[in-house]
């Protein structure tokens, strides 16, 4: 029980460790639970429009694919360029003291190695936060976001996903709760 509830206090790292692209993007903000909390649900939605795969591996997958994370901080790109980590130890690391370590080992290695349909979704469904934070930031006003959207658009691996982003794009990002501007936000309601 001691290996389990170390596990779950690592996870919790996540909830204060940043994601830290944003600092080049110069806006916006978020951890990495909060980047994967979203991906879990793209996970899910892209699994539901697919033929023949595992929706629970895939939102596995999109559970876990950040955990290493906990141990090794979130390398963006620039940093990427001159830092090396070492996910593999940290993956065996976490693992290793758990009954169930193997199986989330196993779904990281998957997701890394992109040898699935499943680990396919997954990745694009990483992707895909990344898509809809940056439409989030395009909307107010963020002039680097349309850049930046433009490449992460060309990492879209699945014809759903690409489908999906396009639809992002065109959407905008407060109209979900945004869209009746008649009598309800002058009354609240009433």
């Amino acid at each position: 029980m001691k290996n389990i509830a170390n596990f779950l206090f690592e996870a919790g790292m996540l909830k204060r460790t940043p994601r830290t692209g944003y600092q080049f993007l110069g806006s916006g903000a978020e951890s990495v639970a909060e980047h994967i909390f979203r991906t879990v649900y793209i996970g899910y939605a892209l699994g539901r429009m697919a033929d023949d795969v595992d929706v629970d591996r895939i939102v596995k997958m999109c559970m876990f694919h950040d955990l290493p994370e906990a141990r090794t901080g979130d390398q963006n790109y620039v940093n990427k360029k001159y830092v090396s980590v070492d996910v593999g130890k940290a993956v065996n690391d976490m693992a290793s003291p758990l009954p169930f370590g193997s199986e989330i080992k196993e779904l990281i290695e998957e997701f890394e190695a992109e040898s699935t349909k499943e680990a396919k979704i997954a990745k694009d469904a990483d992707q895909l936060d990344f898509i809809l934070s940056l439409k989030e930031r395009k909307d107010i006003g963020n002039a680097y976001a349309e850049e930046w959207l433009e490449f992460s658009l060309k990492r879209l691996r699945t014809k759903s996903a690409k489908e999906l982003a396009a639809v992002i794009l065109k959407t905008d990002s407060s109209l979900w709760w945004f869209s009746d501007k008649g009598d309800w936000w002058i009354r609240g309601g009433k």
